[in-house]
């Protein structure tokens, strides 16, 4: 499932800084997070539901022996639910004061995104969603939104 060629005929190291994302999908769209921030990439585990959580949190798993939240992303941007496919995999992530999973439909790969071809996002979609927005990327003509993870999971991050 590749989303790009690696070059594609241009020598990004010469372009200036990059990015190092990992990209994953969610629906027919790509997202891309800051590899730095990946401990982890998994097949999902059974997850146990706590009561009364929102709706986007799934639940925890046991991660040998270590317990780790497990947040939808797709339910917390607002998009359609769908089945667990084989492709279906949980991220864990380690943030400052904060170690969560997130459930994506597929990882793409990881890639060196260079910094002049990222874009603010557009002010029409800062609305709930487009606040969690870094930028979006344009590659190869399929363009890749660059979630912010401090919006996203600030407002559980130990102070």
């Amino acid at each position: 499932m590749e989303l790009t060629k690696r070059n594609h005929g241009t020598d990004w190291e010469a372009e200036g800084a990059t990015s190092q994302s990992i990209l994953f999908k969610m629906g027919n769209e790509y997202y891309g997070l800051s590899i730095s921030l990946v401990r982890e990439i998994i097949k999902p585990l059974p997850v146990t539901r706590f009561p009364k959580s929102p709706p986007y949190v799934e639940g925890v798993v046991d991660l040998r022996g270590r317990i780790l939240p497990i947040i939808n992303l797709r339910s917390m941007f607002g998009l359609e639910p769908v089945a667990e496919t084989d492709d279906t995999r949980f991220v864990d992530l380690q943030l400052e004061g904060l170690n969560v999973g997130i459930i994506v439909d597929a990882v793409s790969e990881v890639m060196s995104i260079p910094q002049n071809l990222i874009e603010a996002a557009p002010p029409i979609i800062a609305g709930v969603e487009g606040k969690y927005l870094q930028g979006i990327a344009r590659l190869n003509d399929k363009l890749i939104m660059l979630l912010d993870v401090d919006e996203i999971f600030g407002q559980w991050k130990k102070k």
